[in-house]
């Protein structure tokens, strides 16, 4: 018999085109005092910060801004914006971008109320108490940080990406607006793209998968691989961003709560080491990984198949299966992705070291199929 579900999501979600605008009246019936603006120093450079910080004078709030977030958020990164929010006297964090900003914010957001070191919070729900309120404006259609109960720090001292599941991370609204991705960069939008795709595969054939998960996987799944293609090619093709959008938002809600597999836990040992585009890392291990799956997940991937517009009908399961991951290469090289890890400058010798890493990594569990050292290198090596 199957077990109650908790299911968690942010108390409010606004997606679709313009949806930042419908984000100032809920700001100006707020509280807040005193807000911590989490962003990039790109975001800044191109003029969106500025987009937000308008909305937040015309909201009538106070801010500061914190720019710093690198690529793949580290542990000082935290610790810096932790110091401007508590010298500050902030209340609430706003947050600006793809999955970094996001992170980060989350990462001070639990800091602000539980206190403590952020590397003790690696792990399942380990927080006491809610974190700060957050507001979290997406920026590209990838992550989905913005809606989930993940977020992942870098330990840059032992190399290692922290992952941290966390029900007290939940922002407080949620913000993804089409209108915001547009004109963002091919190779961007290529690589958050794939990671949206690997979050909705992921969550499809992950051993906590149930219903309710399986119906949102499939549909994101879907929507990516109508619309990716066309986002990558022409960046201001509102309804494929939107597509994109909607896509990634549903694929977070399915792997927040049924969980991921091996995937991310050999690419976050990718982006560790080498300070790599998580995106790109999911993409090119992506295939490979389910290749080593497909076997004990029955008809799943005949259903991913289906879902990227390969027609399955008269195939067996092994030959939709095949169909399945190669769907997955052409989307993928269609829209730019390297097509090896040894493009991304990864070392064979290093394989071994990030492989013991991956199997300690929080979403190995998720896995449907049980995974050693030894074929874990086989993976790396393949997608090498």
């Amino acid at each position: 018999m199957e077990t109650a579900k908790r299911i968690y999501l942010p108390p409010l979600s606004l997606v679709g085109p313009n949806a930042l605008q419908e984000l100032k009246e809920d700001l100006k019936t707020s509280s807040y005092k005193q807000v911590l603006f989490v962003t990039d120093p790109m975001l800044v450079q191109i003029g969106l910060a500025a987009k937000v910080e308008e909305i937040l004078k015309e909201a009538g709030l106070k801010y500061l801004i914190f720019d710093q977030v690198k690529q793949n958020p580290t542990v000082s990164n935290v610790n810096e914006g932790l110091k401007v929010y508590q010298d500050n006297k902030c209340d609430a964090i706003v947050t600006l971008g793809g999955g970094s900003p996001q992170d980060c914010g989350k990462a001070i957001a639990i800091l602000a109320t539980n206190g403590g070191d952020i590397e003790s919070y690696e792990g399942i729900h380990k927080s006491a108490k809610k974190s700060a309120p957050l507001i979290a404006i997406n920026t590209t259609a990838g992550t989905a940080s913005e809606i989930t109960i993940n977020y992942v720090i870098t330990d840059e001292k032992r190399k290692v990406k922290m992952v941290m599941v966390d029900k007290n991370c939940l922002v407080d609204i949620a913000v993804n607006d089409p209108v915001l991705m547009v004109n963002m960069p091919k190779g961007l939008t290529a690589a958050t793209g794939m990671d949206a795709l690997t979050h909705a595969v992921e969550a499809y054939v992950t051993a906590g998968a149930y219903d309710w998960s399986d119906t949102l996987a499939l549909k994101a799944i879907k929507l990516i691989g109508e619309s990716l293609r066309d986002a990558v090619a022409d960046g201001q093709n509102l309804e494929a961003r939107n597509k994109m959008a909607w896509g990634q938002f549903i694929a977070g809600q399915a792997f927040s709560n049924c969980g991921l597999g091996y995937v991310h836990s050999m690419a976050h040992q990718l982006g560790a080491v080498y300070d790599l585009p998580h995106g790109v890392c999911n993409a090119v291990l992506l295939p490979y990984v389910e290749e080593f799956n497909a076997p004990v997940c029955g008809d799943k991937f005949r259903d991913v198949a289906e879902a990227l517009g390969v027609d399955t009908t008269g195939m067996s399961t092994e030959e939709a299966n095949k169909a399945a991951i190669g769907a997955i290469k052409k989307l993928s090289a269609d829209v730019g992705i390297p097509t090896g890890l040894k493009e991304l400058g990864a070392k064979p010798e290093d394989f071994e070291t990030m492989a013991k890493k991956a199997l300690a990594d929080v979403c190995t569990g998720g896995n449907p199929r049980p995974v050693n050292l030894e074929e874990t290198v086989k993976i790396y090596e393949a997608a090498y």
